[in-house]
């Protein structure tokens, strides 16, 4: 298995998540820059956090253009895996890879601090290995990450265990208080119907090395490799 890790000019957490799943994890890692379409025979995609951009327009709406993406967009078109981080998961709904759009979060501010999620659904790479009955600590930083789906919409993720996590509180708990940008929901990640791709909010990455206090992320990894190499 070989991931690749996109680069646009503004992202800012392309190297921890190649330190992560290079370093830590010991898997093949690359960086795929922007302006290139060639994914050097990549297996699974990351799309990082950051501010592609500069987050001009709104977020993720200019690197969905990149010319990368056209190659991102056709590995996912035929079942290979993509997934995308806060600023990446913002790109994957502009490319319409991931339902639903992300907004300005509900205060207007940019957050960025401890949260909790929890897991909804078993049935997907990021999610098979974690439990259900556990809350998460996973980190965010974002302006526009309040998530966001019509009534249709939300009915088929539903349907379709396409919800990965809701935002929570320490005691697994959902709560107006816990749900910090106002998702729709609390909703905090979904994934794709045909389930190739993914997209969170939190950063897992973040929170996947002991040198920082806090593993918790490093859970999701090892459920995705757990998975991909089975």
């Amino acid at each position: 298995m070989k991931f690749g890790v996109v680069v646009f000019p503004g992202s800012n957490c392309d190297q921890d998540l190649f330190y992560v799943l290079n370093a830590i994890f010991g898997q093949e890692t690359v960086k795929l820059w922007h302006k290139e379409r060639d994914l050097k025979g990549c297996d699974f995609i990351f799309v990082p956090g950051g501010f592609s951009y500069g987050d001009y327009l709104r977020s993720g709406a200019i690197a969905r253009f990149s010319p990368v993406m056209e190659s991102v967009v056709a590995h996912a078109e035929k079942g290979g895996y993509v997934m995308g981080i806060c600023n990446g998961f913002q790109i994957l709904t502009e490319a319409h890879l991931l339902p639903g759009v992300l907004l300005r979060n509900i205060n207007q501010q940019f957050i960025c601090k401890n949260t909790f999620i929890r897991p909804v659904t078993s049935n997907s790479l990021v999610t098979a290995s974690l439990s259900l009955n556990s809350a998460y600590k996973i980190p965010i930083a974002h302006a526009e990450g309040r998530y966001f789906a019509d009534e249709k919409t939300l009915d088929l993720l539903k349907e379709n265990e396409q919800i990965l996590f809701k935002y929570c509180n320490e005691q697994g708990e959902y709560s107006e208080e816990a749900n910090c940008n106002g998702s729709v929901l609390s909703i905090a990640g979904v994934c794709n119907k045909t389930r190739n791709v993914f997209g969170m909010m939190p950063h897992p990455e973040r929170a996947a090395n002991s040198i920082l206090g806090n593993t918790h992320g490093k859970a999701l990894f090892e459920s995705i490799l757990s998975m991909v190499q089975a």
